[in-house]
Order: structure tokens, then C-alpha cells, then sequence
């Protein structure tokens, strides 16, 4: 499969489990990479095989919390490989408090910056080069908690929640330059943590990364540029 050949692919929380997932499944995909990670020197560990490769595949730190370090790594992907085609975006995180809880202003702002924030950054950081290009793809990580709010999860619902609205109004703004702006929401999705955290569910209904991966590919590729500003749900059978 050489679908992505010609592409250049940007891969943000490249160390985590679907992070792993998406840079594989594109690197199969014969694309050329940017890893975008906070904790890049983990990734020859981790994805040794695509390290390795210095002719397809660029790694970089990043913080997405913070705008300069975001254009610093696009920077660096336009540097090397002259362009961004489509961007995966898998950072976020799951923290649990609840609202009347002593810490919870403090917990609200993480959260908000973690899945929020960095996804706001992250695209104003690469839509200018997109927009040079003519053409381009991004695909946010959002969750199936962005739908309803439940028992202490109100930082975690609202921060998904705002990925979603934060994509459908890039789509709106953006639809007319040949980019297309989308996002992915997973329900539990197969990872060591949370078997650890629930050991007595049914594993075989959760979405492995893998399946994951294989959304964002198709919404990076050529056959969805039809698609954009839509919150796509991958919640296996869960």
C-alpha cells in the first residue's frame, strides 16, 4: 500500500498508544513523517524502525500547550520535507474530579489546555502553510464524551466538546482553500492503561489504536476530501 507516497504526514503525541499506532499505519502507508512528541527520545524506543529511517521520517519535540513550539515544529516539516499534506492529531488526556472538588478550577485548565488548547495551536500553526499549498488535512482527536456530560468528567466532556466546535468552524472557514478539517471520536479505546484501570471488562469490544489509525488514514486521503467538519465516531462495541 503506497496511497500516502507523495505525502508528507505530521503526527502529533507520536510516543502514545494511538500516536504509535497512527505514525505506523502511515509510515506503512508510504508516507513521509514529522513526529511531533513531548517526549521524543523516547520514540527510538518505541517506533525504532521508523527512527531509523532518516530519509522518510523526521521526529521533533514538541509542546503543543505552547504556540511557539507548535510553529517551531511545523517549521521544521516545511524545512525538510517542504510542506505538510495532512496532520494527525492524537494529543489529549482523560482526567477524572469532580466539579466541587477543592482542585477542580486547577483540573478544569489543564484538561481545557491539553485537549483544547493544543488543538487550537496546532492549527494555527500549520493552516498557514496549507493555505500556500492550496490543499492540506486535519484530523483532531476528539471523544465520545464530547456528546453528554456524566458524573466527573465536566472538564474532560467540555474540552472534547470544543475540539468539536473548534473543527466545524475551521471547516467553515477553510472549505473553500482545499482544506479539510475533521475529527475522530474514539469511545475506550485498547490500551494497556485502561485494561489496568478495568480489568474485568470485555476487551474485545473496545477499539484497538490500530482501528483508529485506519479512520484518520481515510480522512487524510484522497477519497474524503469530500468530507469536512464532521466528528467521526469509532466506538467499536463499546
Amino acid at each position: 500500500m503506497a496511497e500516502f507516497a507523495d505525502r508528507v504526514v505530521l503526527v502529533t503525541g507520536a510516543s502514545g498508544n494511538l500516536g504509535r499506532a497512527l505514525a505506523q499505519a502511515f509510515y506503512e502507508a508510504g508516507a513521509s513523517l514529522v513526529l511531533g512528541d513531548r517526549r521524543p527520545d523516547e520514540l527510538s524506543t518505541l517506533l525504532p524502525e521508523l527512527i531509523a529511517d532518516k530519509g522518510r521520517v523526521l521526529w521533533h519535540p514538541v509542546d503543543l500547550t505552547q504556540p511557539e513550539s507548535a510553529r517551531a515544529l511545523v517549521s521544521a516539516a516545511v524545512d525538510r520535507f517542504g510542506r505538510i499534506d495532512a496532520v494527525a492529531n492524537s494529543v489529549g488526556g482523560f482526567r477524572s474530579m469532580p466539579v466541587d472538588h477543592a482542585e477542580s478550577l486547577e483540573m478544569w485548565d489543564f484538561v481545557m489546555n491539553l485537549n483544547a488548547r493544543t488543538a487550537l495551536i496546532l492549527s494555527q500553526a500549520v493552516v498557514p502553510v496549507m493555505r500556500q499549498q492550496g490543499h492540506g488535512a486535519i484530523v483532531h482527536t476528539s471523544a465520545r464524551a464530547a456528546h453528554s456530560g456524566g458524573k466527573n468528567i465536566a472538564a474532560y466532556s467540555a474540552a472534547k466538546a470544543a475540539v468539536i466546535r473548534l473543527v466545524e468552524s475551521l471547516a467553515a472557514e477553510l472549505k473553500d482553500e482545499g482544506i479539510t478539517v475533521n475529527c475522530v471520536l474514539p469511545g475506550t479505546i485498547d490500551t494497556p492503561e485502561n485494561r489496568a484501570e478495568r480489568p474485568n471488562a470485555d476487551f474485545s469490544k473496545w477499539v484497538s489504536p490500530e482501528q483508529m489509525a485506519r479512520v484518520f488514514l481515510f480522512l487524510c486521503s484522497d477519497a474524503a476530501r469530500a468530507i469536512t467538519g464532521a466528528a467521526i465516531p469509532v466506538y467499536g462495541r463499546s
